[in-house]
């Protein structure tokens, strides 16, 4: 009979990173380079991983989509029916297995049976009430109860994030894992670990160092659970972080060259989605461009041609064999060359930058802002300073390869997440 099933995502766990840091052989683990799904970002990966399919299929092009009927970008919206497709674990199921899904995205609403996922109240005069969705209901007052602490959303994203977001997670999984109530015969958890420090010092950085032996650490703490309570391991990186020191600005070309259009309100720039000819949803080192109907590709290509830092420019045909061939997608899709990220502002004077651009805002930004990971001034900012950021991912090729590890003798080495998340299919339904 097989044993249950533990999945570990450790976020920008990279191959490379790994062996120059701490060598691909690690209690009992033998690590082994995974190619990652294009573009190398959270939602991507994760879509593709309970998929296993490209996002051709499953639809999250990116951490966030442009949704043409509201003329509006959504960045880390969280409903599970973002992401289409069967899943990998729906035979075990329908056999009657217990599915658990902890700190995922696009998770809510998702066909399991436990599920954690940060979900703070908003409230109406500014500042928020932290909490976490769980499923079933009481499921996370109880474990904080055991734990003795509650999760820090602050610690997850922003400033103020670190490793300790991913303790508590790590102790989290293992508690559920020995709870005869809430264990799940396959469990899906997710340790940041890595992501915070390696994007604002790169992977060459000694904080970047420290973060990998915290991970190793987390890791240890589910492992350790995992054997009392007869679980099968799985590690895996979603993606590679490599080192950058420029950003480039697609929308400041655009809004230059008079494709993207603002409106100015007290005197700050704020985007306007529905008369821009063009403009660019920036993703780390990916940027999906999408042009208003009419717009002429060849107009916006040369709008982008004198900026440093563009090593591909993807139309229809090259996304088609990039795998991103769906309605989402961008018009055309930009990739960085390395040493470079794509940022999201049009603005060039501080003045002009909207009112989100100094505040930790994940959902109003049109594209990913990794300065949230530094304070700005004044005091409770954060940075708009991007020549801070020292790594980034989303591009893919044999520098990028992420890795894996398992305690199950696989006769097969997957040569790419889909691969893996395919092993892992026919895994789970011979599981009992």
């Amino acid at each position: 009979m097989n044993k249950r099933l533990v999945i570990i995502q450790a976020a920008g766990l990279g191959h490379e990173f790994l062996a120059k840091a701490a060598g691909t052989d690690w209690q009992g683990l033998k690590f082994r380079p995974l190619q990652p799904v294009f573009p190398a970002v959270t939602c991507t990966a994760q879509a593709t991983f309970r998929t296993a399919s490209p996002p051709s299929s499953h639809g999250m092009v990116a951490n966030g989509l442009f949704h043409r009927d509201l003329r509006r970008p959504l960045f880390w919206e969280q409903a599970s029916s973002l992401v289409a497709g069967p899943r990998i674990w729906d035979a075990l199921r329908k056999r009657g297995g217990k599915v658990a899904l902890l700190f995922w995205q696009q998770s809510l609403g998702e066909s399991v049976d436990v599920l954690l996922s940060p979900a703070p109240i908003h409230k109406h005069g500014g500042g928020m009430v932290q909490s976490v969705y769980s499923q079933p209901a009481g499921l996370y007052e109880g474990l904080c109860a055991r734990l003795g602490s509650k999760f820090q959303l602050h610690r997850y994203w922003g400033p103020l994030a670190s490793a300790k977001a991913s303790d508590w997670i790590a102790r989290a999984t293992a508690s559920l894992l020995a709870e005869p109530a809430t264990a799940p015969d396959l469990c899906l958890t997710y340790l940041p670990a890595l992501d915070y420090d390696l994007q604002r010092h790169g992977p060459d950085h000694p904080s970047a160092h420290r973060a990998l032996e915290a991970l190793l650490r987390q890791i240890t703490i589910i492992r350790d659970a995992a054997d009392r309570h007869e679980y099968d391991v799985i590690v895996f990186g979603d993606y590679a972080i490599g080192p950058v020191a420029e950003a480039v600005f697609p929308n400041r070309a655009l809004h230059a060259a008079g494709l993207m259009k603002t409106r100015a309100i007290n005197g700050m720039l704020y985007p306007d989605f529905n008369t821009s000819a063009a403009f660019a949803v920036v993703d780390h080192e990916i940027a999906h461009v999408y042009l208003k109907p009419g717009t002429q590709a060849d107009t916006v290509r040369a709008a982008l041609a004198s900026l440093p830092g563009i090593a591909d420019i993807l139309d229809s045909a090259a996304r088609q064999s990039a795998g991103l061939d769906h309605p989402r997608s961008g018009d055309l899709v930009l990739v960085a060359k390395p040493g470079y990220w794509f940022a999201y502002p049009w603005w060039t004077s501080k003045k002009e930058a909207p009112d989100f651009a100094g505040h930790v805002d994940i959902h109003s930004k049109p594209g990913y802002d990794p300065c949230e990971l530094f304070f700005g001034w004044p005091p409770i900012s954060v940075s708009q300073d991007t020549s801070r950021i020292r790594g980034s991912h989303g591009r893919t090729g044999a520098d990028r390869a992420a890795t894996w590890a398992s305690t199950i003798p696989f006769s097969d080495s997957p040569a790419t997440l889909e691969d893996l998340a395919r092993l892992v299919q026919n895994h789970l339904e011979c599981l009992s």
